[in-house]
């Protein structure tokens, strides 16, 4: 700590007396001592306090330099390497951008909002990019920084992330394939990512994404989706379904996985059975409810089981006209469902409930025989 106490002052002298070429000796004597020892980071901030003042005193071209050789070191003050990070020139702010670790998600983010393309470009190609940083990437960067982050290994991806690309990927069939090839995107995700791809991508995708063919075969012969086609109360296919679907509900197993399951798989079937059943509901009122898409009703009946937004999500999917739901459309669904109270949705269910038992009792009635007549 004596030797550091020494350098600082020295190099203090220098900044107030130095000529530019002592100043940069200086800058590099002390960013090559600062890279290759070990401080704490009290050191460090101290010696960042002085790099920082050499910094400001430097061309752009040196500037530029200091980027690159801070940019893979964790002894970076965080400042300097903030300075850096926020300079217009993406030849000064690129390399810090892109490696280093002294940068959090705010100061990315804050970066995003306020830089340049390049900038955005930059961010995209870390080798660990969060969350809420890959959120405001798709959202602000142009088609090239959106491609850049959608094949980034390293990106990870919400659910708003994914559907920002998938509308993007509408006219951009690079982007698109560079979704298709992400291993987590969530199955309902991929449907639609598929239900809008050119058939050159969805070959691409058939031939890269071995583990999702079936699902791609499926989708591209699907060609009439309508759900109601695949169902209906005298099919074998529906009695097999109430059978499974009632026996799971008899050994208690029927519950919001199973549901989700059923519904990620397009089983129409055993989701209405699964329905009717936990809601206490006629089978032809759940099949309506999907069959029509009738979203408040779908949201209603979600709440009412405390579901989470990922199962509502995929009841919408698969309710909707060949699967598919614009994604500002699903905002406002997520919004909505967002705002419904659970207790509210369980009564609005049990008046309806209420309302088909009275329905069925007035028509038993008139089926009795009428002795009073």
């Amino acid at each position: 700590m004596t030797e550091a106490r020494s350098l600082l002052q020295e190099l203090n002298e220098a900044i107030l007396r130095g000529s530019p070429e002592s100043r940069a000796r200086a800058l590099w004597h002390a960013t090559d001592l600062l890279i290759e020892g070990r401080y704490t980071e009290d050191q460090i901030w101290i010696f960042g306090e002085v790099i920082g003042r050499l910094a400001e005193e430097i061309e752009h071209a040196a500037r530029a330099k200091l980027s690159r050789r801070l940019a893979h070191s964790n002894n970076a003050p965080s400042r300097v390497v903030m300075n850096l990070a926020f300079d217009d020139s993406i030849d000064v702010a690129g390399p810090v951008l892109q490696h280093s670790r002294r940068l959090d998600s705010k100061a990315l983010v804050d970066n995003i909002r306020t830089k340049s393309q390049p900038h955005l470009l930059a961010i995209s190609k870390r080798n660990s990019i969060p969350v809420e940083v890959t959120d405001e990437l798709v959202t602000r960067g142009n088609r090239e920084v959106v491609q850049s982050v959608a094949s980034n290994n390293g990106a990870s991806f919400s659910d708003f992330g994914f559907l920002q690309m998938i509308k993007r990927s509408e006219t951009d069939s690079i982007l698109a394939e560079h979704i298709g090839l992400r291993k987590e995107i969530p199955r309902h995700m991929f449907q639609q990512l598929i239900a809008k791809a050119s058939d050159d991508v969805k070959r691409k995708l058939g031939r890269e994404r071995p583990d999702m063919a079936d699902e791609i075969h499926a989708l591209v012969t699907d060609v009439t989706g309508k759900l109601h086609s695949k169902f209906g109360p005298a099919t074998k296919t529906y009695f097999d379904a109430k059978r499974q679907v009632t026996g799971l509900h008899q050994r208690g197993r029927l519950n919001e996985k199973t549901i989700l399951e059923y519904a990620l798989a397009h089983r129409i079937e055993e989701v209405t059975v699964g329905l009717s059943l936990l809601c206490a509901l006629p089978v032809d009122v759940v099949e309506r409810t999907l069959v029509h898409n009738n979203t408040e009703m779908i949201l209603i009946l979600a709440k009412a089981l405390d579901f989470d937004w990922g199962t509502a999500m995929a009841l919408l999917f698969l309710g909707a006209e060949n699967h598919r739901i614009g994604s500002g459309d699903l905002e406002d669904l997520k919004r909505e469902f967002g705002r419904l109270k659970t207790e509210t949705s369980r009564g609005v269910l049990k008046a309806y409930q209420s309302r088909k038992s009275a329905q069925a009792a007035e028509m038993d009635q008139r089926r009795l025989p009428q002795l009073y007549a």
